[in-house]
């Protein structure tokens, strides 16, 4: 069984008017002209008179090499959504308001493949290898894992505030 070592978690959470759809598109196309593979694994929007509250999660993957691989644990959470109507640049326009709150989580996975699991001796090589012999390597994909959390979350909050959400 591979090996998850949490590097990061962050939050972003606003209350505001926003593009949902248009969030939704941008974090998802940051994650794929970053090399990531993004799976949703849960969706679901309960509807409560006119406001819907939204839960999405996402695990997004990047391999950067046969044995180590980026994951990014994402949970979103839109509560009191509603549709409104803004004027932007003398038009009106169809956007959602509401409190939106995203969590990321960045993982470093090690022996994703479970190749180091066949036999109790191969676990312990593992160890070692991880101990000893790739300790510098995991501190740079450590510290690339944090950058690209810290990247999108910045992103995300510039995105939100460019959209109107303060």
């Amino acid at each position: 069984m591979s090996e998850k070592d949490k590097i990061i978690e962050q939050k972003i959470k606003r209350g505001g008017i926003f593009d949902f759809k248009e969030v939704y598109q941008f974090v998802y196309r940051w994650l794929n002209e970053e090399d990531y593979t993004v799976e949703e694994r849960k969706y679901i929007e309960e509807v409560t008179g006119d406001a819907k509250k939204v839960e999405i999660q996402w695990v997004a993957t990047k391999k950067v090499s046969d044995y180590f691989k980026n994951e990014m644990k994402l949970s979103w959470r839109i509560i009191g959504l509603t549709n409104v109507e803004v004027e932007q640049d003398g038009k009106k326009v169809k956007m959602n308001k509401g409190n939106f709150e995203l969590k990321i989580t960045g993982n470093l996975v090690k022996d994703w493949g479970s190749t180091w699991e066949k036999s109790p001796f191969t676990k312990f090589l593992r160890g070692t290898y991880d101990r000893y012999i790739v300790e510098g390597r995991i501190k740079q994909y450590e510290i690339k894992l944090y950058g690209d959390v810290d990247s999108l979350t910045e992103q995300v909050k510039a995105f939100l505030t460019v959209e109107g959400m303060k």
